[in-house]
């Protein structure tokens, strides 16, 4: 189970820091390595609270 999540962490961390690389280099010519790891990260925290709050509405203790 926490390998489960600790994959998931990882996937998604790389997968939102390569769409924000992307998204810098096309629109503004030039991606700094701290707006990328800042803007993954912080997208990765939103993942997370939208899986918990999910799983509490599916268990219904919302």
């Amino acid at each position: 189970m926490i390998l489960r999540e600790l994959f998931i962490f990882v996937a998604a961390f790389a997968a939102f820091a390569s769409a924000v690389a992307a998204y810098l280099a096309v629109f503004h010519g030039e991606a700094t390595l701290k707006e990328i790891l800042s803007t993954a990260f912080a997208a990765v925290i939103g993942l997370y609270v939208g899986r918990y709050i999910e799983r509490r509405l599916a268990d219904g203790r919302a």
